[in-house]
């Protein structure tokens, strides 16, 4: 009996950390994009239509705002409401990066695939790179379809697949061609060539 591959995104999931979103605060928002525009107090509440000492005490988290206040605010700052509440983009993570070698990607064997996870040692991933070694060559050594959440592509690297889906016909695929689906939808991979076929998957965590 085959372990089911969608095994590897749990996997995946378990192991990954889950992002915790930080409360905004919307007082040193304000007061950031006033800075960036070089505005003084007095500036911004002439831009925003407002009191001077209705800004600073935004500004100082001493009052919150009404959305009337809000939409005044937006178009001083010449921004939308919904921008007055998104984290300015130089406080994202915009750099990560992993490099998995040939031949170390952590291997996870099953009778149907032999699959080497791919950086597997970068957490928070939206995506799952794999490389599969395809072992089977028929539908009956599977234990049904494999359905999984997310969205997933395939890459055939060398010798000849066919990809079997619930809703279309079996499709024959060589070295070069390369598929996008719906992983909810039912599939499996056989390989028809003389050798085992070898594949890059890709699969949507997010």
């Amino acid at each position: 009996m085959s372990r089911d591959p969608k095994s590897l995104i749990s996997i995946a999931r378990d192991s990954g950390e889950t992002p915790q979103a930080e409360p905004l605060d919307l007082g040193q928002r304000v007061r950031e994009l006033r800075k960036e525009r070089n505005w003084t107090l007095e500036q911004a509440a002439r831009q925003a239509g407002l009191a001077r000492s209705t800004l600073s005490k935004i500004e100082n988290g001493q009052m919150s705002p009404t959305y009337d206040a809000l939409k005044k605010l937006a178009v001083g700052l010449e921004i939308t409401v919904p921008q007055l509440f998104t984290p300015p983009q130089q406080d994202k993570v915009n750099g990560r990066m992993v490099v998995t070698r040939s031949g170390e990607g952590q291997s996870h064997a099953t009778a149907t695939y032999e699959h080497d996870l791919l950086a597997e040692t970068l957490t928070r991933k939206k995506m799952l790179p794999y490389r599969a070694r395809v072992r089977a060559r028929s539908m009956e050594e599977f234990d049904g379809w494999v359905r999984h959440d997310g969205e997933e592509f395939l890459f055939v690297l060398t010798g000849v697949v066919t990809l079997y889906t619930e809703f279309y016909e079996p499709i024959e695929m060589k070295r070069g061609d390369s598929a996008y689906y719906d992983a909810t939808m039912g599939h499996n991979v056989v390989s028809v060539s003389p050798e085992d076929a070898t594949i890059l998957w890709v699969t949507s965590l997010a």
